[in-house]
């Protein structure tokens, strides 16, 4: 859709997905991935497995040039001293627009290009002001410039060279489910919260995995998480339904967003707490 080459986040384990295993499934559609630390490329393999290139998107202040060129990761630098360090692994500048963090000021910019001779530059954009800002402080320099996340990418003008996206990979992409192992009807209150409901289910999955009370499907039909505890939660049920029936976390219509809504937090925190939680299976 953008047009341009993606940069794919797969920081944190790609949301949860198992990094390895999303890396090697979008490598031929993508020039490169977005990492936190090296420590994600060393244990997942990504640039001995795909031949691709990463981006460190944060700090890791014990590493030399060296340790980054094994990898296949280019820094991101934002500091005259952190450029200058890492300038053989061909370090790229962060700008700060607004975000704050891990971003070099706009009154630095001149001497970290020069420290690090980079030839790349972004910005953590979430609005087109930033993708503005970004332009002002280093376009028409002959530079490589990115700022697009997943929230900017239906906007033309801030795909500039490449675009980042990271939940716009794995909206939609997971499905999470557990089976019910206990249905009765309920006699008075239940649980620890002393909840009541006519009919209740218990799943063996908990806070310890990181989910929350919200939405859920039982049999097709939307029903609700009531209480949370560490390694099991407590679920609305129906007559019809009884143990071994499947409970739907995440997919068949049920969303990111719909979760994120009530759990009130971002659709990306929901993805990374319920992927990493349970055994995965892929599909081909």
């Amino acid at each position: 859709m953008t047009g341009v080459p993606v940069m794919a986040v797969i920081k944190a384990d790609a949301y949860g997905l198992g990094a390895e295993r999303v890396a090697a499934a979008i490598a031929d559609l993508v020039e490169g991935f977005c990492i936190f630390r090296v420590a994600e490329a060393i244990e997942a393999q990504h640039f001995q497995r795909t031949g691709k290139q990463s981006l460190a998107l944060g700090p890791d202040l014990d590493l030399t040039a060296d340790d980054y060129l094994a990898q296949g990761v280019r820094p991101a630098v934002w500091s005259e001293d952190r450029a200058m360090a890492l300038r053989r692994a061909r370090p790229i500048l962060s700008v700060d627009t607004g975000m704050q963090r891990f971003a070099c000021p706009a009154d630095q910019i001149d001497r970290v290009l020069r420290a690090g001779q980079c030839d790349e530059a972004f910005t953590h954009a979430t609005s087109l002001h930033r993708v503005d800002r970004l332009l002002a402080l280093v376009g028409n320099r002959g530079l490589k410039l990115h700022a697009a996340g997943s929230s900017l990418l239906h906007e033309p003008t801030a795909r500039l060279d490449c675009v980042r996206p990271g939940i716009a990979l794995y909206r939609g992409a997971a499905r999470i489910h557990a089976r019910l192992v206990d249905v009765r009807k309920s006699a008075g209150p239940v649980g620890y919260s002393r909840f009541t409901a006519s009919r209740h289910g218990v799943i063996l999955a908990g806070y310890s995995n990181g989910l929350r009370v919200g939405p859920c499907i039982v049999n097709g039909r939307r029903s609700r998480v009531l209480e949370v505890g560490m390694q099991s939660s407590f679920v609305e049920t129906a007559d019809a339904d009884g143990v071994g029936d499947e409970v739907v976390l995440l997919g068949d219509g049920l969303l990111e967003s719909d979760i994120a809504a009530e759990w009130k937090c971002s659709q990306h925190e929901v993805l990374t707490r319920l992927c990493g939680a349970g055994a995965r299976e892929y599909v081909q």
